[in-house]
């Protein structure tokens, strides 16, 4: 495989199933974690390794090293694996989506903003999700007519906080999820609820269906739903861990077990919330965006613009959500006819926000 982004959550559970069944990674790429890189080099021996920045190939212990978005392409392009697992964080991802399936290569996806903000241009034929929700979906689905998928959403690290405390949390505070430790940008995500946005945009590139939502499950052990047009519901059981999704992404068909059974008796009782905008502001536009989906595009630049603020303690958590909602009112009328209208929106929206 090309393992785009090794060293986060998702690439390293990547390299465990890559480990388990013995599979060969023939390149990797890492932004910053050169320390980690290298072990895994040691262990999985690529034949080429892409880093962030030109100024980390000196630390990388490896004879081919490219760096930069031009690296992550020419490596996609050089190299002979037929499979790519993109899980690189943010719009960075895109290009690399589109150039692996321009190339006729499978790809495990697991960057969201790849359909989030091309989805409009982006074929979906050549894609497995790896997000545990759009997994969830597709092994669900069956030969019975859905009439509306849902998707769960675990509430992020500020779903039981009083609604007049949130204007002054902090960094720190945001990070610190009740359910499981991902990296900060799709943390801070889970908590204004945008990465649940997401996930639906994505849902509806992958599995055209019209009616879709979200609820809140605090414990993540369901992480997707389907309504059936006969009246019934299915749901999706598992733990929390990404080798699953990962593993059929790689392998096609599962046998061996992958995770633990969920033991009912354990989890003892499951709670559903609704998602309110209240706590949510993002979700007073989730029916508008559904409709309007190449709007994404819009939303993601914003987004990532005002989070990197919020670290940088310029902004404060509420003005996260109020900056992206703000950018979505002034871009509304936005309607892509190429990629390269894409690529624009992207650029003048991040100019806007900045400003």
């Amino acid at each position: 495989m090309i393992l785009l982004g090794s060293t986060g959550s998702i690439g390293v559970n990547a390299l465990n199933i890559a480990r388990q069944f013995d599979l060969n990674v023939d390149v990797l790429v890492a932004g910053n974690s050169i320390a980690l890189l290298n072990e895994q080099i040691k262990e999985f021996k690529p034949k080429t390794v892409v880093v962030a920045n030109k100024s980390s190939i000196q630390d990388v212990v490896h004879d081919n090293v490219l760096y930069g978005e031009e690296g992550i392409l020419e490596a996609i392009n050089e190299s002979q694996s037929e499979t790519v697992v993109n899980a690189l964080v943010g719009y960075v991802g895109l290009k690399p989506t589109l150039e692996s399936i321009r190339l006729g290569k499978k790809v495990a996806l697991a960057n969201k903003e790849s359909l989030v903000v091309g989805g409009k241009f982006v074929d979906t034929s050549n894609i497995t999700p790896i997000d545990s929700e759009h997994f969830g979906l597709w092994y669900l689905l069956s030969d019975k007519k859905v009439d509306k998928m849902i998707i769960t959403a675990s509430g992020g690290s500020f779903r039981d906080t009083p609604l007049d405390m949130l204007q002054n949390v902090t960094v720190e505070q945001a990070l610190n999820h009740p359910n499981w430790s991902m990296g900060k940008k799709i943390t801070i995500d889970s908590a204004t609820m945008t990465n649940k946005l997401f996930e639906l945009l994505e849902a509806k590139w992958l599995f055209d269906v019209d009616k879709l939502d979200a609820i809140i499950e605090t414990k993540s052990i369901i992480h997707a739903l389907i309504d059936f047009k006969d009246g019934s519901t299915t749901a999706h059981f598992a733990h929390a861990d990404m080798k699953l999704p990962i593993a059929y992404a790689l392998l096609g068909r599962v046998e061996d077990q992958i995770l633990k059974p969920v033991d009912l008796i354990s989890v003892g009782s499951l709670e559903f919330k609704t998602i309110e905008s209240s706590r949510y502001p993002i979700w007073e536009i989730k029916d508008d965006i559904l409709r309007k989906p190449h709007l994404g595009a819009v939303i993601n630049a914003a987004n990532e613009v005002a989070i990197a603020q919020f670290f940088e303690n310029k902004i404060s958590y509420l003005e996260i959500t109020k900056i992206t909602l703000g950018a979505f009112e002034k871009f509304y009328d936005f309607n892509p006819t190429s990629i390269d209208d894409v690529f624009e929106i992207d650029r003048e929206v991040r100019s806007f926000v900045s400003k």
